[in-house]
């Protein structure tokens, strides 16, 4: 005896659902990528620098000139401002910032890993380009 089940219909896939899905994947990545690069791009605005600590420092009114900043991170690259620069690009910059006048601050801000080399190398170009005041910048 046959059973009849009606009319024989084909199987259809359920294409609002899969939509569904589809964006709920597309959401859930566009979100995550966005996550990723609010991370690197807080990365990128400190300097990769840990100072060393000192026993005793002096506060310094900085309201005449800004001091000139350069930091050398603990793989020896060196930075003016923010910037990463050569020490072709440093010397060069140091150059026009000395025919403004060599009576500014230059603040080194090396990281205490690096080798003394690259913080001698640094005070070896502002002497040369005649800034006699030079500080060391540490942590407290």
């Amino acid at each position: 005896m046959r059973i009849n089940h009606g009319d024989d219909e084909q199987p259809e896939i359920g294409l609002i659902a899969l939509i569904d899905c589809i964006f709920f994947l597309l959401m859930f990545f566009m979100v995550a990528t966005s996550f990723k690069k609010a991370d690197e791009q807080k990365k990128m605005k400190e300097l990769p620098i840990s100072l060393p600590a000192a026993s005793a420092s002096l506060e310094r009114n900085e309201a005449i000139q800004p001091a000139l900043v350069i930091g050398v991170d603990k793989d020896g690259n060196f930075y003016l401002g923010e910037t990463r620069k050569t020490t072709q690009q440093l010397h060069d910059a140091l150059k026009l910032e000395a025919e403004k006048g060599n009576q500014r601050l230059v603040r080194v801000e090396g990281d205490r890993n690096t080798s003394y080399n690259n913080i001698v190398h640094v005070l070896d170009l502002c002497e040369l380009e005649g800034f006699t005041n030079i500080a060391m910048r540490t942590r407290n």
